[in-house]
């Protein structure tokens, strides 16, 4: 059963008041169970809920302050946009010949979107892997881990083989902030904040659900077309600036073979379709995939994540990011749910990042080496048949005792 839960009716007064993380917001969200409920309502009318929120704010700007007199980036904090921005561009200039930060498009406030590109390779036609952090944006451990991933790729290229074969292969991009004018407004006005900050005419209500704009069953199940939902799916599909840059530069380069989209909480690992209960034509390769996966991450500290298609898993959702990849023929689309199963919640402490971000690199490789694999299967078998096909055409050209004899032919084609 869907619970429905007004965070408004349960959150005292004093909370509500600081307009910092709350203002007059009430908070539509959606639960699937009456324990959910209980967990949730305990941790908002606790003392405990205030002092997460201070304690992250006081961590957040007590991190600023060493960075600023250290001139280093800690991984192991939250940080403001500006700050993942820059350390992006570090990251850039010490492997120029191994990252790039590249301009995507711009949010509806008019912020850069910026991915770091990966690559051993000059140009855009290689195959290539899209991983996307941040589309909800009070998800702050899905920004932190993918800013630590930028990191731990350049670091691990030639001394870890699982990474350097990735990247020999395939080109991967990250997109560690995917919904940039949210982020800001968490960390400067309303701390829960989810949608992104675009302008609805005729509504007071402010954004869009940024992972239910995508064209995939847009405006179906687990949806709604009132503009101050939690899950209001925008005006149609690709109205929000940030899912077009995104949408655009994918179908513009063309060969993506792999999408993966971080998200908190639950604890998750999920993969199409969010937008109907039946299954994918690949959902039995996809369900393997993610289950060695899944071990792979819990291997690290045990750490459990469950596995499944969205819809069932957790709920009905169209319109998302990884419904869109899978059907635009990217067939390795998968969404992981972080850290943790509801104790922080979104809250999630900073000193959880790195084994969090630790544990979901490994998912994450085991993710990318099967489609490694599995691409150069597919080229393999491409390569056979053009070959089969040149056979053939030589074959019928060919005379009997004369020219063109297909007796080598012949031989190649089995030693092939």
């Amino acid at each position: 059963m869907k619970w429905i839960l007004f965070l408004g009716v349960l959150i005292g007064p004093s909370i509500c008041g600081r307009e910092k993380f709350f203002g007059d917001q009430v908070f539509r969200i959606n639960v699937r169970n009456g324990d959910e409920i209980n967990k949730l309502s305990q941790l908002v009318n606790s003392d405990n809920f205030k002092a997460l929120l201070d304690n992250e704010d006081e961590e957040m700007q007590h991190n600023e302050g060493q960075e600023w007199s250290s001139n280093t980036f800690n991984y192991g904090a939250y940080h403001s946009l500006e700050a993942i921005y820059h350390e992006m561009d570090s990251i850039a200039q010490e492997f120029p010949d191994l990252a790039s930060r590249v301009k995507i498009g711009h949010s509806f406030e008019n912020r850069s979107i910026y991915v770091m590109k990966f690559s051993t390779a000059e140009g855009m036609g290689r195959p290539a892997i899209w991983l996307n952090a941040g589309i909800h944006s009070r998800e702050w451990i899905s920004q932190a881990t993918g800013i630590w991933t930028a990191r731990k790729i350049v670091s691990d290229y030639g001394k870890d083989p699982a990474i350097t074969s990735i990247l020999e292969k395939m080109d991967i991009f990250l997109l560690p902030v995917a919904n940039p004018d949210g982020y800001v407004y968490t960390q400067t006005k309303n701390r829960l904040w989810r949608k992104t900050r675009s302008l609805n005419p005729g509504s007071r209500c402010i954004g869009a659900d940024p992972n239910r704009n995508w064209n995939a069953s847009f405006a179906g199940e687990g949806t709604s077309d009132n503009p101050c939902s939690e899950v209001y799916h925008g005006s149609h599909a690709n109205s929000e600036v940030e899912v077009k840059s995104v949408v655009d530069f994918i179908q513009e380069h063309g060969n993506f073979k792999c999408f993966i989209d971080l998200h908190s909480y639950s604890q998750l690992l999920m993969y199409p379709y969010g937008y109907t209960v039946h299954k994918a034509p690949d959902a039995d390769e996809l369900d393997e995939v993610a289950r060695r996966a899944a071990k792979a991450l819990a291997s690290l500290a045990g750490t459990e994540y469950q596995v499944g298609p969205t819809c069932t898993t957790v709920y009905p959702a169209s319109g998302s990011s990884i419904d869109w990849a899978y059907d635009n023929g990217i067939k390795y689309a998968f969404t992981f749910e972080l850290r943790d199963t509801g104790h922080y919640g979104f809250l999630l402490p900073a000193n959880q990042i790195i084994p969090t971000a630790e544990e979901t690199w490994l998912g994450l490789k085991t993710i990318m080496e099967h489609d490694v694999r599995s691409t150069a299967v597919r080229e393999s078998k491409d390569l056979l048949f053009q070959f089969q096909q040149v056979y053939i055409r030589k074959l019928r050209e060919a005379r009997p005792g004369g020219k063109g004899r297909p007796t080598c032919l012949i031989t190649v084609k089995w030693y092939f």
